[in-house]
């Protein structure tokens, strides 16, 4: 894998956002920063259209520090908020999506998503944040979470209610469909796996692949479990991976981290990483049958130790765990005994 975004690759080294880059006489990218979040930044990226005004993938977390990186950058390519035409958004996270709503309501551009993940976000919009709240609380229980720490790690509603004023998209994006940014042929290539409805886009004149969190280049995307999400998140990644290794990608744009080349063995690295947590998982149900996902989360390795781990962390670890121990299942490798909160086997072979 051979790293093009070196000034971000850099700027990562040193803990300081990237500056905003001309990538093309006609594309940009544009550093939004995520308060509190190791991910940092999300790349945004600003398309110059035929006649005209400009397209945007993605636009970042809603913030004042967010909103102002956004129109600083916008700014800085002699451009501004009024001049963006269209977004399209490659899956429904706060960091992707979360200006949406403020970038529509300033420029009067329209938004566009996959129907699955744009399911996902009208039902937040209409859901109470309490109701949210209390509906994760037992999605956790169901994994095999006290219910103390349960709602210690989910929080209070006013965390979600940001959640729930996301922008809901006015345009569906199927699989194979083209983004209406003239001088440009941007296809939807639909990636499940990080979210039901995530979305890659090839740019088939360029060969650039805008790869979202689907693939990025140092670490895995979180893919768990959900309530009422895929019923094999993990499954649905791993083909997702190997739909998109064969693509001739001239360079990869991701959401976050740097721009690189080589996402044939990317995507074989991600594969590799999960197969070889897949092992490690079904060696901690060998040596701790009857486990539920929130005890076998504490016994994978994490990038620091377990007892760190609390609030959206801990969660995402043990929602992760849940979608490699139904992977498993699938395999037949291991059997859940049922009832409310699954604990886990090895299948006798």
């Amino acid at each position: 894998m051979e790293i093009t975004g070196t000034d971000q690759h850099a700027a990562w080294r040193s803990r300081t956002l990237p500056p905003v880059e001309r990538l093309r006489p006609d594309l940009w990218s544009i550093p939004v920063p995520i308060p509190d979040n190791p991910l940092r930044y999300v790349n945004v990226y600003a398309l110059a259209l035929d006649g005209g005004g400009l397209g945007l993938v993605d636009t970042g977390w809603e913030s004042d520090a967010g909103w102002d990186a956004l129109t600083d950058g916008l700014t800085s390519l002699g451009a501004g908020i009024g001049d963006v035409r269209g977004v399209v958004v490659t899956h429904l996270h706060f960091d992707h999506l979360g200006l949406a709503a403020r970038v529509r309501e300033a420029s009067g551009a329209w938004v566009a998503m996959h129907p699955a993940d744009a399911s996902a976000v009208a039902r937040l919009t209409r859901t109470a944040a309490v109701d949210a709240v209390a509906a994760e609380v037992e999605f956790l229980v169901g994994l095999g979470a006290p219910r103390a720490d349960a709602a210690s790690d989910v929080g209070g509603a006013e965390y979600l209610s940001g959640f729930m004023r996301m922008a809901v998209p006015d345009r569906l994006l199927e699989h194979g469909d083209r983004a209406a940014f003239p001088g440009w042929s941007l296809r939807a290539v639909h990636t499940p796996g990080h979210t039901p409805g995530h979305l890659c886009f090839a740019e088939e004149r360029t060969g650039l692949f805008f790869s979202g969190d689907h693939v990025l280049p140092r670490i895995s995307p979180n893919v768990s479990t959900t309530g009422g999400g895929s019923a094999d998140p993990l499954g649905d990644y791993l083909d997702s991976l190997a739909g998109v290794r064969g693509l001739d990608a001239t360079e990869v744009l991701p959401g976050h981290e740097w721009r690189f080349r080589g996402l044939a063995d990317r995507a074989d690295a991600l594969t590799a990483h999960h197969e070889a947590r897949l092992t490690e998982l079904l060696t901690a149900v060998g040596q701790h049958p009857g486990s539920t996902a929130w005890d076998l989360a504490a016994h994978l390795t994490w990038s620091r130790p377990w007892d760190r781990y609390e609030r959206r962390m801990r969660i995402f670890a043990v929602t992760e765990t849940d979608a490699h121990l139904r992977l498993l299942a699938g395999r037949g490798l291991i059997a859940g005994s049922g009832g409310a909160v699954p604990t886990w086997t090895l299948r006798p072979r």
